[in-house]
């Protein structure tokens, strides 16, 4: 990765032109954060430790919460992502990073920790969009929370929106992880009725930057396909791991240029550029 694209990179987080989208790997980033599940396999089997899964499923994460919702409960499911990531770890470098930048409108989390709600707790004015099961609550796609966790109509006057797809531990306990929910979002997720409107308005001619993603599966490409759609035409995704084949087409597709470099090291070129580090917490 060259100095110019870094420093490019730079200058558009600090004026809010950029996007950060969050994925399971940046937990990566912190020591204490490597306690939570990191990946959707870590998360399988999380899910799968205490309930007798079939072994053909046992490593597929939204298949084993499918068959968890249908032999136990949809409760079972539930609690079981809630004691995955109740543990209270320390927002990583990343998220102080981000938590302290002086323009920042959006940030997709696309996993189910509170990091980023921890670290936002220092900005002003910020709340979650959160996506919900049609199991739960039939008819709704998103529910709104503020800072402090208390439910509002929508996120329209917030400075920074925290986007998070599929829910989130905190502050509801709200999970999209089986199959049957995403089945009923992918139905819609074409036409963008799931994705929320103050979303699209803020994505239009930002860039986005991909933080601890992969593109391996056809759900990972597809949600970012979607919550990316009418934005810019240039986005970067720190990938340091040799892309699948099905990857490099994405990239290539949507014009994103995959920055060879580990994430620690990238969260350390940032913060080593910040003007303003007032806000720092120990990853």
């Amino acid at each position: 990765m060259d100095t110019l694209t870094m420093d490019t990179i730079q200058a558009a987080l600090m004026k809010g032109r950029i996007i950060p989208y969050l994925g399971p790997g940046v937990l990566g980033v912190g020591v204490a954060a490597r306690a939570l599940p990191a990946s959707h396999e870590a998360l399988a089997a999380r899910l799968t430790a205490k309930t007798s899964v079939p072994h053909k499923i046992r490593k597929n994460l939204t298949a084993a919460a499918q068959f968890i919702e249908n032999f136990k409960h949809r409760k079972t499911v539930t609690q079981a992502m809630v004691e995955a990531f109740r543990e209270g770890a320390a927002p990583t470098a990343l998220h102080c990073y981000l938590a302290a930048l002086p323009s920042l409108p959006l940030v997709v989390h696309a996993w189910y920790d509170d990091l980023p709600q921890r670290a936002f707790a220092v900005r002003g004015r910020w709340g979650m969009a959160q996506g919900v099961s049609q199991a739960e609550h039939f008819g709704t796609w998103v529910h709104y929370f503020r800072a402090d966790g208390s439910s509002a109509a929508d996120g329209n006057d917030w400075s920074t929106l925290l986007y998070q797809p599929f829910g989130s531990v905190w502050p509801a306990a709200n999970f999209l992880v089986s199959d049957s929910d995403f089945v009923e979002v992918l139905t819609e997720i074409d036409i963008q009725t799931p994705i929320p409107d103050t979303v699209q308005q803020l994505r239009a001619g930002r860039n986005f930057l991909f933080l601890g993603c992969r593109f391996a599966t056809q759900l990972e490409r597809l949600f970012a396909r979607q919550i990316m759609k009418r934005s810019s035409d240039r986005h970067w995704a720190v990938l340091p791991e040799e892309p699948t084949r099905n990857e490099a087409r994405f990239l290539e597709q949507y014009q994103i240029e995959r920055l060879d470099i580990p994430l620690p090291e990238f969260v350390e070129a940032l913060e080593s550029m910040q003007p303003n580090a007032d806000v720092r917490m120990a990853g």
